[in-house]
């Protein structure tokens, strides 16, 4: 089933796939990530590549205020962030391509929100 974008606004960042896949920063071409397309509702992510270029990406397919909003980190499984209630795969980041980074994730299963940084 083909979902529909209600946002996508994308800065200095390339997409493998229309909403998801891996992640890659246009300035210097480096894979810094993977966003599982069919496990979330709204992606806002801000990091700033060791290339020294920040990069932007907001992608939203519903309501992008989600009410619940886990103080629980997500867990990680084979490399991905996973959601700590339902064990989706939600997002892969590659730290060590990353100088920081801030995400905020709604899983479309359970509907909490996770905030994440370095």
């Amino acid at each position: 089933m083909s979902r529909n974008t209600k946002i996508k606004e994308l800065s200095h960042t390339r997409l493998a796939n229309q909403y998801g896949g891996w992640i890659y920063c246009e300035s210097c071409g480096e894979n810094i990530g993977y966003l599982c397309y069919t496990t979330y509702d709204n992606f806002i992510f801000n990091y700033q590549c060791q290339c020294e270029s920040c990069g932007y990406i907001h992608i939203a397919f519903g309501d992008v205020s989600s009410e619940k909003i886990s103080n629980d980190k997500l867990i990680k499984i084979k490399n991905r962030l996973c959601c700590i209630h339902d064990q989706s795969p939600l997002l892969t980041i590659l730290k060590e391509k990353l100088i920081s980074y801030q995400y905020e994730i709604d899983c479309l299963k359970c509907q909490r929100k996770y905030k994440g940084e370095k």
